[in-house]
């Protein structure tokens, strides 16, 4: 299922090691702290699981939103790229 996991901690080496599990997972940077990707139940709690230790006692917050297909086709985007000349 796809999932969008995103994050708020304070703790520079804390939030790479955050964002290293996530692109180990294979989910995609979406934004500095959003992550986006396909993970099966399995792959979710295993993650969660590794994403609990690495935060351990530090402040921080991590969210797992599973989406369903209707939700991600129901999503709003405005991308804008300015192009070079």
């Amino acid at each position: 299922m796809r999932c969008l996991l995103v994050y708020d901690i304070p703790d520079d080496r804390t939030r790479t090691r955050v964002s290293e599990a996530c692109l180990d997972y294979g989910l995609e940077r979406i934004q500095y702290s959003a992550f986006l990707g396909e993970l099966t139940p399995t792959y979710r709690r295993e993650l969660m699981k590794r994403l609990r230790h690495i935060l351990g006692k530090h402040d921080g917050k991590i969210q797992c939103f599973p989406l369903c297909e209707r939700d991600w086709n129901a999503r709003d985007e405005i991308i804008h790229q300015e192009t070079s000349t």
